[in-house]
């Protein structure tokens, strides 16, 4: 595993478990992201690919904050 591969991992994971806190079903989040339920989908499978304005918009709708900080990757909890 990459280094890289364990933010996207911390990442999923958050998105996931924040959405299952607000009683939200993956079509509910995807419907209200304006996303498809397949990109939520990859998104919690933590598959790399996902496009970054797309997980943005998926993190606002969430009230999740990405912060980028030199050399590393935080969530805001």
């Amino acid at each position: 595993m990459k280094p890289n591969d364990i933010s996207l991992i911390t990442l999923s994971t958050r998105i996931r478990d924040e959405r299952k806190s607000q009683g939200l079903s993956q079509t509910e989040l995807a419907d209200l992201a304006g996303v498809s339920l397949n990109f939520v989908s990859q998104l919690e499978s933590a598959k790399s690919t996902v496009r970054i304005d797309k997980v943005l918009q998926v993190l606002s709708t969430l009230g999740l904050e990405l912060h980028i900080r030199y050399g590393k990757m935080g969530i805001s909890q």
